[in-house]
């Protein structure tokens, strides 16, 4: 997991990346637009059924569409 260590949110506030239900991801989701290790994230959460807070710019719920989709 060496990418975390090049992971923008890494360097932000980790709350921001899990919000309370219903909470805005707006601000995670715009740190997790400029990373350079966006791609390596979501592999990793995907990989590893991350279940909570914003990873890879997507949340849970997109998490699951797009591994439906892949199905």
């Amino acid at each position: 997991m060496g990418w975390q260590t090049d992971a923008l949110c890494a360097q932000t506030d980790p709350e921001a990346f899990f919000p309370e239900k219903g909470g805005s991801t707006r601000d995670a989701k715009k740190v997790c637009g400029s990373c350079n290790v966006r791609a390596q994230c979501l592999e990793y959460a995907l990989a590893n059924d991350e279940r909570f807070g914003i990873w890879g710019g997507l949340s849970e719920r997109e998490r699951r569409r797009l591994r439906k989709r892949a199905v």
